[in-house]
């Protein structure tokens, strides 16, 4: 029997974290759980896709935007279930079982419990209002994961080719069949740290706001 899993990677000059993401995924290929990686690059210009590579994932090059990249990748894919991962997110230790377990069960969608890669009461406010956004109101974004069946991910037509948001667009698909699964995704603080973490933190906020109100998309990502 095919391992069940196929696990999808956008990028855009990952280089320096996808290392990290990689090395997370090695308990899932000693598992027997992963059938492939797919790496679906938008046209990075350091060594990433040399990176995926040595590392055996498949790469998918096109267009940047995490929206299209998501969808070639899914594309491409051949398991039955899919796993959507950012490229500096690195799961915590023990996931594969967890995710086995939820792949036996086999219903609906899953994401993992976001966390950032640094400490501090900003980084634990910022993660565990993301947490309450997703729990409470069914929205979590991309840097928490998407545990997704094949056949649902086409029942709600895939991750729409978009510049920005279609996370928030893929949990409104789901809406009701979206939970969170007992395993952390521990992301890069690097935004924030650069941005400041009220200041990123709003403008995350004020986008989502402007999203569900119907607003440009493509003016959103010229800010982004």
């Amino acid at each position: 029997m095919r391992a069940p899993l196929s696990i999808i990677i956008p990028t855009l000059n990952a280089e320096a974290g996808l290392p990290v993401t990689l090395r997370a995924l090695i308990e899932g290929l000693e598992g027997g759980l992963i059938r492939e990686l797919v790496v679906s690059d938008g046209g990075s210009g350091d060594a990433t896709c040399e990176v995926a590579e040595v590392a055996g994932a498949e790469v998918v090059r096109g267009a940047a935007g995490r929206g299209g990249q998501l969808r070639r990748g899914a594309d491409v894919a051949r398991g039955e279930w899919l796993l959507f991962l950012h490229a500096d997110t690195e799961l915590s230790a023990g996931w594969a079982s967890v995710v086995q377990a939820h792949i036996g069960g086999g219903q609906g969608a899953r994401y993992f419990r976001l966390a950032f890669d640094v400490g501090g009461f900003a980084p634990r406010w910022v993660a565990g209002w993301a947490n309450m956004r997703a729990r409470v109101f069914g929205l979590p974004y991309g840097d928490q994961g998407l545990l997704i069946s094949r056949e649902l991910y086409d029942a709600v037509g895939g991750y729409a080719d978009m510049a920005l948001m279609e996370d928030v667009a893929m949990a409104r698909s789901l809406r009701g069949q979206l939970h969170m699964l007992p395993v952390v995704a521990r992301t890069s603080a690097a935004r924030y740290q650069q941005a400041g973490w009220l200041r990123q933190g709003g403008r995350n906020l004020w986008r989502l706001v402007r999203y569900l109100a119907g607003g440009d998309v493509e003016r959103m990502r010229r800010g982004y």
